[in-house]
């Protein structure tokens, strides 16, 4: 076993038994698991899989939408401390700008990787489940223990719509496979770029649309597509099919997370308060003050009542 085997060895077990767990429920309740319809089976095995990986990673993408708006919200700031420091190229300036910065991440709860997080988190995985359908491929049982010859042998035959799950668009013996294949990097190519832009679309507050950080997330919206469209044409269909459908997870959460928690002053917080508004559930507490605000009190200064000068008496 290899160093990579080794270090994956431990998410292959685990991706293993999910698999082999799903894969056991949907044989009892598909007919002909093994055979006509081993590819469906393998198939839901693996949507299987995203589900129980994507739940598991809730917490850390709440987190991360958390220091994303923080991160926006926080933008105003980090334009004041650039000005301060444009220019000053001194070692003493640049460690002041640092210190302040990070103090800035901290104060606010930012931070300038999170959204990437719960991307790296699944790269292990992803090569875990990588590693395992390489072994499946060649008719071998997973070095975990749990995926045995046989159901290797299953899945290294399995097929969907004519093209085996084992193969990729490269290595491709059919032109189902390549077809296949294709449709699927640019369905995945389209699902990355679409949640990315809802993101910029809508949950972006106007006063920070030309910060350096909206910037990288501008250019972020074209260059992780891309690396999807170069890299998903080298990964077997089982691969394929995980990332498909955590992409469309992704999706709809965002979706979810920007209906319902939308970034202050954005398009969506808009569009939220207006629905709130028609539902008759918008606080009445932001309006109240407004109005206090705009009309403050006017209080009149009373003049003491004079008192009466006792005439002399002539």
């Amino acid at each position: 076993m290899d160093i990579i085997g080794a270090i994956l060895w431990p998410i292959k077990w685990v991706i293993e038994l999910i698999l082999v767990t799903f894969h056991t429920v949907f044989s009892a309740v598909i007919a002909d698991p093994l055979g006509a319809n081993a590819g469906v089976v393998w198939v839901l095995s693996i949507i299987g899989l995203v589900l129980v990986v994507r739940a598991a990673l809730i917490p850390v993408f709440v987190k991360q939408i958390k220091s994303q708006r923080n991160m926006i919200v926080m933008q105003p700031e980090l334009a004041k401390l650039q000005k301060k420091y444009k220019g000053k190229t001194d070692r003493e300036s640049r460690e002041k700008f640092a210190q302040e910065q990070m103090a800035l991440y901290k104060k606010t709860g930012s931070n300038p990787l999170s959204s990437c997080l719960p991307l790296l988190l699944q790269m292990p995985i992803f090569g875990g489940l990588f590693l395992t359908l390489n072994d499946a491929q060649h008719d071998k049982a997973g070095s975990a223990g749990i995926l045995t010859e046989e159901l290797a042998k299953s899945f290294s035959s399995a097929s969907l719509f004519g093209a085996k799950l084992s193969e990729t668009f490269l290595s491709a013996t059919s032109t189902s496979v390549q077809i296949l294949a294709a449709v699927m990097v640019l369905v995945m190519t389209a699902t990355q770029f679409i949640t990315q832009r809802q993101i910029m679309a809508k949950n972006q507050n106007p006063d920070v649309q030309n910060s350096q950080y909206m910037q990288t997330q501008k250019i972020m919206l074209y260059i992780f597509p891309v690396i999807f469209m170069i890299s998903g044409v080298s990964f077997p269909l089982g691969v394929m099919f995980y990332w498909l459908t955590s992409n469309f997870w992704t999706m709809g959460q965002q979706f979810l997370v920007i209906r319902n928690m939308p970034t202050p002053g954005s398009i969506a917080h808009r569009q939220r308060e207006e629905r709130l508004a028609r539902k008759g559930k918008l606080s009445k507490a932001a309006p109240v003050e407004a109005v206090e605000e705009e009309t403050p009190a006017t209080t009149q200064r009373q003049q003491p009542a004079g008192k009466k000068r006792a005439k002399k008496k002539k």
